[in-house]
């Protein structure tokens, strides 16, 4: 992932994102616009506009803004040019393509979620609906080139297309195609993503059950990826458990029998036991990064705030012996470490006229670190991927030796070949000899030749920034014959993607780190007056003052490696394995330790000692509050009462309910999270460890037309787990497309005086059940090939009228996806039977639709919510591509 988020093409002509206000924020709804989509479509942040926005005074269209133009930059830079040509050593005819590739924008690309079943009822629809409609379409005497999958990426759920924006603006069939691709991309089933941010997960070999870490995932697209492979089969083996213990869902088809063999996750009930942490060291941009994770609706997922050179071990419970601590080592760790970005030189053009080789020697030793402490949380066996989207090998290679030779050499860590993978995807093998090239442009060989220059210098220092870990290992060195051509680089023009570079690495045994080299610039002592004339005078301190700031302001500074904790070092005297702690808080002592120079510190208080009260824990950085997460006893008032209310099965876990509240009580939420991530929230409560959000929404405070009706009502996010464990009291089962379709138009429908009979086959279920929450289970019945999906709704029974309890966007959506139908929705409530005159017409709507608001649960009224604290028009753009703020709307 790239440190610079730059403009977009400077000539093309903007079309301003679609805007939502929110809490006091602007976000930018997901694929606001087609013609922007993409790796090459950032949007340019924008004044005024629309209504009361600032209007230029030679706009004379009826006030809306005009498209802005920029000056063009000019795809050329010199020093890049000769250092890549240098380096590459391509053929004439290849270094051509190469450079050709560089300066043609991207193609627009998106990608289907592998874990939901609905995704691929939404993949058929691209295929069978809206690809037919663009085949049609002819440009310039031409057939117009429809979207087209990626042909490396398995099962054909990533697709691309390089169709010009001025057609796609020409032409009605991409207008439909774009609202398709944005209703989807906001219920979760599309992921909006370059493709070659899409090849680091797959070479994980992530399967179910599995502990994942994305050290540095805003704003999350390769942790969605993750995070699908993790429920990948869940809803087959759910299905099939509920079936097999009385539940009353459909008879499960052949095709999912095979799909739903326990043995992928077999304990809990076919529940995904695996897990994710989703970690970036950006406070707004883990933000976003909850935004981007939240579409899944995975109760098996963690986000935290941590600087990823330091990151904390967390604790988890050690069966054997409680007594003793135990910590955390994940099966799988994704590194995509911020780079400098000069392989998204497609998207990023300023980057053709800022690109300079100080932004990758900078990053070096941050990178050397962060895949250091990834390899040292890994458990012996797991694997872990290396990746940035910079062709550079000094943030390559060059990282990658130098942190196999920290932790042990090729003994301890092995570079996996992955060349029998995704067969299709053309790659280029990893650099064993490579050139450096320093702030100045000069391009240096070997360490050697740096140390040789330094000593024919009077001062003997080196050139600024360079250090010996960035070059080649020499011969003797444990490193010097690594199989650093198993890495894989992606190069622009091999497949019309950006640039790429990713390396397997596999833990094979324990280690203990060894600390960085100091820099050479720093052993050369700064020169000190004889101790007789300058201990104790006013000019020896002012000597140590100007000494000191110089040290913190200098480029090449003293950097040491992440501190293990005290405790851990102790254990590994006794024992050859590395970080066994010891102590309960190793976390707290971790962020203490000294703060390497080039990255920020983070420095937590101590936490307390065991048996001493644990204070509430509240994260402040950048403004920033998280309330701390509590969970509530099984046998709770509040959860009895949703038990009883509900009918829900005893085989449903009753100890994972979670609040985010200091007080420990139920007061607006309540969320369900797996057994692991409530281990993990639980035991490392206090230590310093900065979680920012976990759990699924389950349940949602409203106000109850009665005592005998419960007053928390089950979520849409969190139907999905809790439906199958519902008893029939609180079911009500609809299998006619037509019955839906009017469910989802009409909002606040009339089932008084009668008018249940309109909503035809449910229409006496509905009479007959008692008010408040209850499950709409879609099950349908075979007539319509189209209509296929399993669903579970929440809807709310009052006494005048019915609703599906949904956000707004997934009404349209389904709408979208099942009937083809964009019809506005109707609210029922604010509706009149006929036009009535004057005054008597006004007071009965008045009094109509304070009725409806007295029946509506209270977030049924809020049609925008948001949790993030982002700036009014902050966007967050990498090498994944655009990835904006989406308004999420509850019903």
């Amino acid at each position: 992932m790239s440190l610079f988020f730059l403009p977009p093409p400077p000539t093309l002509r903007l079309r301003l994102p679609k805007l939502s206000i929110a809490s006091g924020h602007i976000f930018v709804s997901p694929i606001a616009n087609l013609s922007n989509m993409g790796r090459g479509g950032n949007f340019r942040k924008g004044r005024g506009g629309g209504r009361g926005g600032k209007r230029n005074r030679d706009d004379n269209r009826g006030g809306h803004q005009p498209y802005t133009r920029y000056p063009e930059v000019v795809k050329q830079n010199e020093r890049l040019e000769r250092y890549y040509n240098d380096l590459l050593q391509l053929p004439e005819e290849e270094r051509e393509q190469f450079w050709a590739a560089l300066k043609r924008e991207l193609p627009n690309s998106f990608r289907f979620c592998g874990s939901k079943g609905h995704a691929l009822a939404v993949k058929n629809l691209l295929q069978t609906r809206y690809i037919p409609e663009i085949t049609r379409i002819t440009y310039d005497g031409a057939v117009v080139e429809p979207p087209q999958p990626v042909p490396w990426y398995p099962d054909g759920l990533a697709w691309w297309m390089t169709t010009p924006k001025n057609v796609i603006r020409k032409f009605p069939p991409f207008s439909a195609f774009q609202k398709f691709l944005v209703s989807e991309t906001s219920v979760g089933n599309i992921s909006r993503q370059e493709v070659v941010s899409m090849i680091p997960p797959l070479l994980m070999d992530l399967r179910p059950g599995m502990t994942v870490l994305d050290m540095c995932a805003a704003p999350g697209s390769k942790a969605a990826q993750l995070l699908e492979m993790i429920h990948r089969g869940e809803e087959a083996r759910i299905r099939h458990v509920i079936k097999q213990f009385g539940g009353s869902v459909d008879e499960i088809k052949s095709a999912d029998d095979d799909a739903a063999r326990l043995e992928a996750d077999p304990s809990d009930d076919g529940r995904a036991t695996g897990m994710l942490i989703a970690n970036d060291a950006d406070y707004k941009r883990s933000h976003m990064l909850i935004h981007q994770l939240k579409r899944l609706s995975s109760p098996n997922m963690i986000v935290t705030n941590h600087d990823a050179t330091m990151y904390p071990s967390l604790r988890i419970p050690n069966p054997e012996d409680p007594s003793k601590p135990n910590y955390l080592k994940f099966d799988r760790i994704l590194a995509d470490v911020p780079c400098s970005g000069d392989g998204t030189l497609r998207k990023n053009v300023n980057l053709w006229k800022d690109w300079a080789p100080a932004a990758a020697l900078g990053l070096h030793l941050t990178q050397v670190r962060i895949l250091v402490r990834a390899l040292q949380m890994l458990k012996p066996g797991g694997r872990m991927v290396y990746s940035t989207c910079s062709m550079n090998p000094v943030e390559n290679e060059s990282v990658v030796a130098a942190a196999i030779e920290r932790c042990g050499g090729p003994d301890k860590i092995e570079i996996v070949d992955c060349a029998d993978q995704l067969p299709l995807l053309q790659r280029k093998p990893g650099m064993r000899k490579w050139k450096i090239m320093d702030k100045s442009a000069r391009v240096w060989n070997s360490w050697q030749e740096v140390e040789d220059h330094a000593k024919s210098t009077e001062d003997g220092i080196t050139p600024s920034r360079l250090v010996e870990s960035m070059f080649p290992r020499p011969e003797g060195s444990i490193c010097a014959d690594l199989p650093l051509e198993r890495c894989m680089r992606v190069y622009a023009h091999q497949q019309d993607t950006g640039g790429f570079f990713i390396t397997v690495l596999q833990k094979k045994a324990e280690f203990k780190a060894k600390p960085e080299e100091v820099r050479p610039k720093e052993k050369k002592q700064a020169p000190k007056r004889p101790l007789e004339e300058a201990e104790g005078t006013e000019e020896a301190k002012k000597q140590k003052t100007e000494a000191d700031e110089a040290a913190k302001t200098e480029d090449v500074v003293i950097e040491e490696a992440p501190v293990e904790p005290v405790e851990e070092a102790k254990a590994e005297e006794a024992a050859p394995v590395e970080e066994t702690p010891a102590t309960e808080e190793p976390a707290a002592k971790e962020e203490a330790a000294e703060t390497p120079a080039e990255t920020p510190a983070e420095t937590p208080k101590e936490a307390p000692k065991e048996g001493e009260a644990q204070p509430e824990r509240k994260q402040k950085q950048q403004g920033s509050y998280e309330e701390p997460f509590k969970y509530l006893p099984a046998d709770h008032e509040v959860i009895k009462n949703i038990a009883d209310f509900y009918k829900i099965s005893p085989r449903f876990p009753a100890d994972r309910y979670m609040i985010r509240n200091a007080t420990g009580e139920p007061a607006k939420a309540i969320y369900y999270t797996s057994a692991l991530v409530r281990d993990i929230l639980v035991m490392n409560e206090g230590r310093g460890v900065k979680f920012i959000h976990g759990g699924v929404k389950m349940y949602v405070k409203q106000d109850a037309p009665s005592a005998e009706v419960c007053r928390w009502r089950i979520q849409s996010e969190g139907m999905p787990i809790l439906h199958g464990y519902v008893g029939a009291e609180r079911v009500v089962v609809l299998k006619k497309k037509e019955t839906l379709k009017k469910l989802l138009i009409e909002m606040f429908p009339k089932i008084a005086n009668g008018e249940w009979e309109k909503l035809d086959e449910i229409g006496e279920r509905v009479r007959d059940l008692a008010l408040g929450c209850c499950v709409l289970r879609v099950e349908p019945d075979g007539d319509d090939e189209e209509f296929n999906e399993h669903m579970a709704l929440p809807l709310w029974k009052s006494f005048q009228s019915l609703n599906l309890m949904l956000p707004k966007e997934d009404r349209s959506a389904m709408l979208l996806r099942i009937y083809n139908d964009t019809t506005p929705l109707i609210n029922m409530g604010i509706k009149r039977d006929a036009p009535k005159e004057g005054a008597e017409a006004k007071k009965e709507g008045e009094e109509e639709v304070k009725a409806e608001e007295t029946e509506t649960p209270a977030e049924a009224k809020t049609d925008v919510t948001v949790e993030a604290p982002a700036a009014a028009e902050e966007q967050v753009k990498d090498a994944e591509g655009d990835v904006s703020m989406k308004e999420e709307t509850t019903a």
